[in-house]
């Protein structure tokens, strides 16, 4: 009888482990169902120009975080590709310098888009095209412009950046710009317009018209604020997390989350680490800066899991519909887990292990980004209806 019991006992613990490893896979085969049926979509990506030549481009799996064959391989199917240029000196030469690397940017999206690989990738400018792209099996490339310091004083230069395929922009970086206070202000109270300058303000009023979507990612937050104030289109913050779970001057306080819900607009989380979680950031950057003392137990850094913790706090606080996912890849940003695009997967997966519904994912992935284009374009059109 002790033989018969044994038998039942092992049997139970098979059809347990069995049932187990079942659920696991099916949570796995269900996030994958939901990640190839879902338009990712990741707000900022930075590049740099040498990556954009004849011999050396996007088609390759360079060592950059973003390339064609990563974002194939994890499945990300949109890269804003970022025009972004240094804070230098207010004045007409440091401009004109400012401009020059600006328009090298543009011009290398173009030439991937155009000469090194259109059947690959295309370029974007709407929603419709987005749609478009993807169900021809396409990737898609968009342009977001990370500081408006190369536009100078001339508003004419925000209808040119509009024209090469840029949908928003930032008015400042790190630095304060002719147009905009930055948040690193922070760090000295040391203040140049105490919000936006005239000419800020009057570049909101210009980016409505246009049909650009305003980021609020590096401005301060008294900026931030009076952008929502003037602008008659919801914003967006392009790749910001939540200040309340990482005390970084780069993410959104609570007060700012709920403008930017009552605002319409979404704050793109940003899988960069130090914005996430400083602690687990720092006793990793320690561990990797000193070698003489590295051990087998290494610090875990910071994972997708710390990352969609920012989620679950934003959607919590200001609801699903203005929340959205960005990485900041080949400009600071990756996470263990969604270290390049290749990893892109992963994000799903937990979202899917948190309890995301499909559609829920869909909004956080692009839904809500592409909604608030929409309604920045459709602003567009209003006003130029008079």
């Amino acid at each position: 009888m002790k033989v018969i019991g044994y038998i039942i006992i092992a049997l139970t613990l098979f059809s347990c482990n069995e049932k187990k490893t079942k659920v696991m896979e099916t949570t796995e085969e269900r996030a994958q169902g939901i990640h190839e049926r879902t338009i990712t979509l990741d707000t900022h990506d930075d590049i740099n120009t040498k990556n954009f030549t004849d011999s050396v481009n996007y088609t390759q799996r360079l060592d950059t975080q973003i390339n064609l064959p990563k974002m194939v391989e994890g499945g990300l199917d949109v890269a804003w590709l970022i025009v972004y240029t240094g804070q230098d000196s207010l004045t007409n030469e440091g401009y004109e310098k400012a401009k020059e690397n600006a328009m090298d940017k543009f011009a290398a999206i173009r030439r991937l888009c155009e000469e090194y690989a259109p059947g690959k990738i295309e370029l974007a400018f709407s929603s419709d095209d987005v749609r478009r792209i993807v169900a021809a099996g396409k990737k898609v490339a968009m342009i977001g412009v990370e500081n408006a310091y190369p536009i100078g004083e001339d508003l004419s230069g925000f209808k040119q950046y509009h024209d090469l395929g840029a949908r928003y922009i930032s008015l400042s970086h790190n630095g304060h710009s002719q147009f905009s206070d930055s948040n690193t202000g922070e760090k000295d109270s040391v203040w140049l317009h105490n919000g936006l300058s005239d000419l800020g303000k009057k570049a909101v009023a210009e980016m409505n018209r246009l049909g650009i979507m305003i980021d609020v990612s590096h401005p301060s937050k008294v900026a931030m604020k009076q952008m929502i104030a003037l602008s008659k289109a919801p914003i967006i913050a392009s790749h910001s997390s939540a200040r309340a779970l990482c005390d970084h001057s780069r993410n959104l306080d609570d007060e700012q989350l709920m403008l930017m819900k009552e605002n319409g607009g979404v704050v793109q989380t940003v899988a960069f680490s130090s914005y996430l979680n400083t602690e687990k950031h720092e006793a990793k950057a320690s561990y990797m800066k000193d070698m003489a003392v590295k051990t087998a137990d290494a610090p875990q850094g910071v994972t997708v899991a710390d990352f969609i913790d920012h989620i679950d706090y934003m959607v919590k606080l200001i609801g699903i519909d203005h929340v959205g996912i960005s990485s900041d890849f080949d400009g600071g940003g990756g996470i263990e887990g969604w270290s390049d695009a290749s990893e892109t997967f992963n994000v799903t997966l937990e979202l899917v292990k948190r309890g995301y519904t499909e559609e829920e994912i869909g909004k956080l992935w692009s839904g809500n980004l592409l909604r608030v284009l929409d309604e920045v374009q459709a602003v567009s059109k209003t006003l130029a209806q008079g």
